[in-house]
């Protein structure tokens, strides 16, 4: 499967002025919120090397960042933070820190590709889900770039916060080191109450309905690879 503009060269042929792209990072962490991403390269932006951020290293993702910002024609980034994560949950949030990413552009988009999700978007944005987006589009991999990099660093100040469970290293994922600092030294405001391995270990979990259960707990093993928007540009 290969990363190109395909989607986005079809939407500007049939008249699209402005295509985003827009993605998420940070769904199976235990620690901190959920980020995501929209991007508008526009039909002249040429940027080298823009792929899934989940392919990429850190040093590349991090140049590509400065890039995307620097030639994009609008981008924005935004989040949920943990405590309203556990009120409306994962998906819900992703969806929102979506949205607001998406709403935070400048130009407005009239076409936004999503990768593998529907977003509650003004009627006249037309949008489309696409599987796998983030391998596919270049424009939804954009967005993942800036998405990841936001997430990674605010994952290295809060390691300076909380040094005892090694942010900085996994991302706020479920480590065996993070579950270990877990048992060691509680849960913080930052963790995640309504997820399983924080919930077990906590004086006040969120109670996580049973059906629920079968379909989160794969997220929170994936490897360490309040609602606004953070900010923008273009």
């Amino acid at each position: 499967m290969r990363c190109t503009r395909r989607l986005e060269n079809l939407a500007y042929a049939a008249g699209r002025k402005y295509v985003a792209g827009a993605d998420e990072v940070g769904r199976g962490a235990l620690f901190g919120p959920v980020v995501a991403a929209a991007v508008v390269l526009g039909p002249c932006c040429r940027i080298a090397g823009i792929n899934d951020s989940k392919r990429l290293s850190p040093q590349v993702r991090a140049a590509l960042d400065e890039k995307i910002r620097g030639g994009a024609v609008a981008w924005s980034v935004a989040a949920v933070d943990a405590a309203r994560i556990d009120v409306i949950n994962i998906y819900q949030a992703s969806r929102q820190a979506m949205r607001d990413a998406v709403l935070g552009l400048d130009p407005r988009p009239d076409l936004v590709l999503v990768d593998a999700m529907r977003l509650d978007l003004p009627w006249e944005m037309e949008q489309r889900a696409i599987i796998h987006g983030d391998a596919r589009s270049i424009s939804i991999a954009a967005a993942s770039i800036l998405a990841k990099v936001h997430r990674d660093r605010l994952m290295e100040d809060w390691d300076r916060v909380f040094p005892q469970y090694r942010l900085a290293r996994n991302k706020g994922y479920a480590t065996a080191a993070h579950l270990r600092s877990l048992d060691e030294f509680g849960v913080t405001p930052e963790h995640r109450k309504s997820y399983i391995p924080v919930a077990g270990r906590s004086l006040f979990p969120f109670p996580i309905p049973i059906e629920e259960q079968d379909e989160l707990l794969p997220l929170f093993f994936e490897g360490s690879a309040e609602c606004r928007v953070l900010s923008a540009g273009g």
